[in-house]
C-alpha cells in the first residue's frame, strides 16, 4: 500500500459532500478534540471530523456540553486541523456564542476559523437561529446546522429522551431542516429522531443529512470517537455500535506497565543509554 503524500490528498469540502449525497455515498463522520486522535482518524479515512462540543463530557468531565467555552473549542479545533490531512474539519459554536446575537455569533465563527484553520462551524436550533446563520453565511463561513435533539437547550427539553414523536414536532422540524437549506447551509445533524422522519427530511431536501440515532437513511452517520471505540464505558444509548474496547486495552497495559515498574523489570539493559 502506498503512502500518500499531501500533495496526493484530495481534501473533502463542502461540495464533496453535497456530490456524495447526489452519488448516493455515505458520509462517514467522527468527533475528535486533539492532534493524536485526528490524524489517525484521518488516515482511517473518515470524511468529515467534528470538533463537537461534547469535548465537554468527554475531554473534560463535564455533565452537559453547556460550560465549553469559545478559547476552548479554538484550542481543540486547532489540535484536530494540525492533524489532518483530506478530512473536513468543523467545529461547534458553544452555548452562548450565538443563540440571540447574530452579531456575536458572526464574531464567534470568524474567530474559529481564523485562529483554528477549521473549514466549517455548525450550530443547534431552526427557526430561532435564523438571524445568526445568515450573519454568518454573509461572511463566506460554511454552516452545518443541527435539528432533533439539541444538547444545549438540555435545561428546556429537561431530558435527552428522542425528539419529534410528535406530529407537531415533525412538522415543525421538516420546515426547519427546509430553511436551513434554504438558507444556505451545506447539511444538517439530525440527532435522536424517528428513523422515519429522518427518512422524510433526507429524501425532502438536497443538503446531506448526518444522523446520530437518525437511522439508516440519513446520507452520513456521525459517532462520538470514545463511545465508538469503547473508551466510554458508563454510556450504552441504542444508536452507538462499539468497535473496539479500549478502556480495558488501555487498562491491561497501564496495569502490565506498573507491574513492570513495580517489579524492577522495566526499563531493562536494552532500554536505558
Amino acid at each position: 500500500m502506498s503512502v500518500h503524500q499531501p500533495s496526493d490528498v484530495k481534501r473533502i469540502t463542502t461540495h464533496t459532500l453535497q456530490a456524495m449525497k447526489r452519488a448516493g455515498e455515505k458520509i462517514a463522520m467522527l468527533t475528535a478534540y486533539d492532534f493524536s486522535m485526528a490524524r489517525i482518524l484521518d488516515a482511517g479515512g473518515a470524511d468529515v471530523l467534528l470538533v463537537g462540543d461534547s469535548a465537554s463530557n468527554v475531554m473534560a468531565g463535564h455533565e452537559t456540553t453547556l460550560p465549553i467555552t469559545l478559547d476552548q473549542m479554538i484550542y481543540h479545533a486547532a489540535s484536530v486541523v494540525r492533524g489532518v490531512q483530506r478530512a473536513l474539519v468543523i467545529v461547534d459554536l458553544p452555548f452562548g456564542t450565538y443563540q440571540g446575537d447574530s452579531k456575536m455569533a458572526l464574531k464567534s465563527s470568524i474567530r474559529i476559523m481564523k485562529e483554528s484553520g477549521a473549514h466549517a462551524v455548525k450550530l443547534e436550533g431552526g427557526q430561532e437561529v435564523e438571524d445568526s446563520i445568515r450573519r454568518i453565511l454573509s461572511a463566506g463561513i460554511p454552516v452545518m446546522g443541527h435539528l432533533g435533539l439539541t444538547p444545549q437547550s438540555i435545561y428546556k427539553f429537561g431530558t435527552y429522551t428522542v425528539r419529534a414523536k410528535q406530529e407537531a414536532e415533525a412538522r415543525r422540524l421538516l420546515k426547519d431542516a427546509k430553511m436551513l437549506e434554504e438558507l444556505g447551509c451545506f447539511g444538517m445533524v439530525l440527532e435522536k429522531i424517528p428513523a422515519e422522519l429522518a427518512q422524510r427530511v433526507s429524501e425532502s431536501i438536497e443538503v446531506p443529512t448526518i444522523g446520530i440515532g437518525g437511522g439508516m437513511h440519513c446520507d452520513g452517520q456521525v459517532l462520538v470517537t470514545q463511545d465508538m471505540l469503547g473508551i466510554t464505558k458508563d454510556f450504552h444509548p441504542r444508536f452507538l455500535r462499539r468497535y473496539a474496547e479500549l478502556f480495558e486495552v488501555i487498562q491491561g497495559a497501564t496495569e502490565a506497565y506498573v507491574k513492570d515498574v513495580k517489579a524492577r523489570e522495566f526499563p531493562n539493559d536494552k532500554e536505558q543509554y
